[in-house]
C-alpha cells in the first residue's frame, strides 16, 4: 500500500449509487462488504480502490486515511 493510494481513497468521490458523491474512505463498511459479498467491485481503478478501502476499514486503519482529505 503506497501513499499515493491512501490519498486517492481519501479523495476519490463515489461515482454512483446509493453513496453518490461521497469520498471512498466515507462510505460505510456495510456498503463496500455488499460488494464484496457479490464478487462485483466495479471493474478497473475504481475496483481496486473499493476492494482496498474495504481492507482498510476491516483492519480498523481508516482513522489514518481521513486526514489525507482535500479541504
Amino acid at each position: 500500500m503506497d501513499k499515493e493510494r491512501l490519498i486517492e481513497i481519501a479523495n476519490t468521490i463515489m461515482p454512483f449509487g446509493k453513496y453518490q458523491g461521497r469520498a471512498l474512505i466515507d462510505l460505510p463498511e456495510e456498503y463496500l462488504l455488499w460488494f464484496s459479498r457479490k464478487g462485483e467491485f466495479p471493474k478497473g481503478h475504481l475496483g481496486e480502490l473499493m476492494a482496498l478501502t474495504l481492507l482498510i476499514k476491516v483492519e480498523g486503519l481508516d482513522h489514518l486515511v481521513r486526514p489525507l482529505k482535500r479541504q
